[in-house]
């Protein structure tokens, strides 16, 4: 399996913050993890609080534990808290669903990391993401349904 490089990392959290400031969003932390959930690379900005890391850290968990968005982990614990209560013990409550988190794909559809941002609202958050990965030319979720790669998700409204 191929993994995100550190090169691809680091610039995916530039242009996340760089687009942050840009939005005026609130101070952002960035995590950039491999498969394995493996830190390639994280930033936070000044005056971001306290427990950042883990917050985005557990997006990304998130999203690679569930094979989805972490906004899609948190529609599924809504839907089925029992199923998500005893995933949150079996990972010692490293995942955190809320939105932010997302797959990062190669060319092909095969995942090989995933991003957690936090610090603004999750509609942001999640919108960085998805900046960042294509930034750097690689792919999301949706870029790669039509590929069989996307997530058989139902969604509720």
């Amino acid at each position: 399996m191929s993994s995100i490089t550190l090169d691809q990392a680091n610039r995916i959290i530039e242009a996340i913050l760089k687009r942050g400031a840009e939005m005026a969003c609130r101070p952002l932390s960035v995590v950039v993890v491999e498969p394995g959930c493996i830190v390639k690379a994280f930033q936070k900005e000044d005056g971001s609080s306290m427990v950042r890391f883990e917050m985005a850290f557990g997006k990304a968990y998130a999203s690679l534990a569930l094979g989805r968005s972490s906004r899609l982990v948190r529609i599924r614990n809504e839907e089925k808290p029992a199923f998500m209560r005893y995933l949150f013990s079996a990972t010692d409550d490293k995942i955190f669903p809320e939105g932010g988190g997302m797959l990062i794909r190669a060319d092909n559809g095969d995942v090989i990391g995933a991003v957690g941002v936090t610090g603004d609202t999750e509609d942001r958050d999640e919108e960085l993401a998805i900046f960042g990965i294509h930034s750097v030319g690689l792919k999301t979720d949706d870029d790669c349904a039509a590929m069989g790669r996307g997530v058989n998700v139902r969604q509720t409204k």
